[in-house]
Parts: structure tokens; sequence; C-alpha cells
């Protein structure tokens, strides 16, 4: 029987999040129903309230930073139990793709319907609905700002159990998008400079990434006080306000060649922010651009002579070029072993009800990653 459950909500964007009734189907064949322990508060859930990334369905349950215990598993689906513990990954892997097969599950075809937020393989199958039967969708496919939720195995990661759930979930999104830019999309490397923009949820794990890839020099860039004084204790070596600054010193510590990586996870990236980075680099430089703002605008302003006369690289990152099913295991034992701090990460934790002072927070600077418990 479908369950009935209670999670925020988007009607429309732009748009606030607003806590309702749920009901949740019963999972079908590769698909378990999960009772959520805790969802990361991510920015990319705020960028569908803004209208900044557009939704292909409302109403939309948001959420994609997640993790719970699994509390049914659909028939025949083999491999998962009852009971068992589970992170989720918001960009699901197929394993037989192309992408999956050649070792990139970050571009899993099965992504195709992740802003319709309905299941994988039939974009009018939804798994949520309102009390009247509207259905509802869920963003990325999982919907974790809801107490209970139903999802595809292709998106969910079985974890041991003695990892607290609270800070698991952040491996799903912000933990992994952040150190995989620095570690594997950006492929840092010891002695390096690396200049990271904007100190949030997925900025601090880049951070974290670049200090333990080896860089000599990690530069943090945030306006606010309080993000850069996070990226110093979490293995920044530097911080400034602005990327200026920031570029100036990378020159100073590379007789004047400039950043050997930059790495831009602003909340809202535009086009000027990426020519920043750009112009921050030395010859053969690389600048990953990982955050995300509208996604309809388009031009950046760089110079074509030097992006080839210098022959940099503008590169784009999802996950930061990792592959959930494995990296989200290698991240979780890092965290066991103390080289990847996950606890320190988590500013304040809230409720389904105090979800939208969570973003209110997240916008005034005072959060690097809030956490909502399901009680």
């Amino acid at each position: 029987m479908p369950v009935n459950t209670r999670g925020a909500i988007i009607r429309s964007a732009p748009g606030q999040y607003e806590v309702t009734d749920l009901v949740v189907d019963d999972p079908r064949q590769g698909e378990l129903q999960v009772e959520l322990a805790a969802s990361g508060l991510c920015h990319s859930d705020d960028h569908v309230a803004t209208g900044d990334i557009p939704a292909g369905h409302y109403p939309m349950c948001g959420g994609h930073e997640g993790s719970g215990v699994v509390t049914a598993v659909g028939p025949n689906t083999p491999g998962f139990a009852e009971g068992d513990h589970v992170v989720f990954s918001f960009l699901p892997g197929c394993g037989r793709c192309r992408w999956c097969a050649g070792g990139m599950q970050y571009l899993c075809d099965s992504g195709a319907n992740l802003l319709y937020g309905s299941r994988w393989d039939d974009q009018e199958s939804y798994r949520f609905a309102l009390p009247d039967g509207t259905p509802v969708s869920q963003m990325c496919g999982l919907g974790t700002f809801a107490a209970v939720t139903t999802v595809d195995v292709r998106s969910t990661v079985k974890i041991p159990q003695d990892i607290p759930l609270e800070v698991a979930c952040l491996t799903g999104c912000g933990v992994g998008t952040g150190w995989g830019s620095a570690v594997t999309a950006a492929e840092v490397q010891p002695g390096e400079t690396v200049i990271i923009m904007g100190i949030g949820g997925i900025g601090i794990n880049a951070v974290q990434g670049a200090a333990f890839a080896g860089a000599s020099h990690v530069i943090a860039v945030d306006p606010v006080a309080f993000k850069r004084e996070k990226a110093q204790e979490l293995g920044a070596t530097h911080a400034f306000e602005g990327v200026e600054e920031a570029a100036d010193f990378a020159r100073s510590v590379t007789d004047g060649q400039g950043a050997d990586k930059a790495i831009v996870t602003i909340g809202v990236t535009k086009g000027e922010h990426v020519a920043q980075a750009f112009s921050s680099v030395r010859k053969a430089g690389v600048v990953v651009v990982t955050g995300l703002g509208d996604i309809t605008q388009v031009g950046l302003p760089i110079s074509i002579g030097e992006l080839t006369l210098f022959a940099k690289e503008i590169k784009g990152a999802m996950f930061g070029d990792q592959n959930p099913s494995a990296d989200i295991l290698k991240m979780l034992r890092l965290y066991q072993e103390g080289r990847l701090k996950l606890d320190e990460l988590v500013t304040k934790q809230y409720t389904l009800d105090t979800i939208n002072e969570g973003y209110e927070d997240m916008h005034a600077g005072r959060n690097i990653r809030g956490v909502l418990i399901h009680s």
C-alpha cells in the first residue's frame, strides 16, 4: 500500500518551499522505499525555487542529497534488503550505457529525466502524489525533502552501518562534487597553486580535495569572512575576499605565471566569474566550472587569442568527474580514516518545518552546509 508522508515542494518558480502531505508509491522492480535520516540543503534545490534551473514538472518535491534506511524493496530487486543504510546519488548509474561503460557514470544516459523528476525510463510516471492524486515530481528522481521516498536502485549506494547518516548524506552531492572537482576534474598535483572561487557546500570540499592532493597553495576566495575562516580550517593556505587579490597572490608565488588550476564553485555562477578564473591561471592552466546559475544564459567574456595562444583549458564538471557508485564509498572510507572532514561541514541542522530558514541562512552567508534532519 502507498505510504503517507510529508515533504517540501515547489509549486511554481520563482517560489518558496511549502511543507505538505504526500503519498509515496510502493517500490516497483528496481526500486527501494527509504525512510530518510538527513538531507543536505544544497544550492541546486534553491536554483529550482528561483527558476534558474527550470523543473520539467511542477509541483516538485525538492532535495537530492540524502541518506536513510531501506524500509521496502521492490520485487525481483537483488542486492538490497530492509534495514540497509544508503546514500543517494543525485546522478543515476545504469552501468550499461556508453558513459557508464567508459568510466563516466556522472554522464549516465539515465539522467535524461533529472529535471522532470519522473521514473528514469518513463517520463509520465511519478512516484509521489498530493492527497488529491496530483502527480509530484522528485528533484533528481529523489525528493529527499520528504520523510519517506521511493527511488531507483540506480540512484542508491549501500554504505556501512557504522557511518552516521547525518553526515553521510553530504557525499551524495556537495562533498563529492567539490572534492572531485579538485582531485579528479582538475587533477590537482602536489606542489601546484590552486584558486577556489566560492566557499559554500561545494567550494569548501574543493578546498579539502586540493589540500589532500598536495597543492602547495590552496587559495580560497569568498566575500564572506566566516567562509574564508572556515576554508582555512579545512585546508586553505590563504583566503581572499576577491579573485583579483587571489590572482595577484598566485602570480607572486609562481614567478608571475599564475595559478595552475582555478575551480569555480560560486553559488550563482555567471560568465564573468569564469572569465576571472580564466585570467588567473597560467599558460596551459585549467579552469574547472562546477557552479551553476541561470542555465539559459550564454556567453563567456574571454579572449579567444588567450585561449588559443596560451593553450588554456575550460571544462565543466558533473559530480567532480567522479563515479558515484564507487567514489561515495571511497570518500566515506577517507572520512572513517580521518582524512576527509564531514562533521565540520555542518553549520546548523534544521527540521522540515524550518527548511526555508535554512535557505535564508544560506543566502545570508551563515551556512557552509545546512542539514535537514528527519525525525
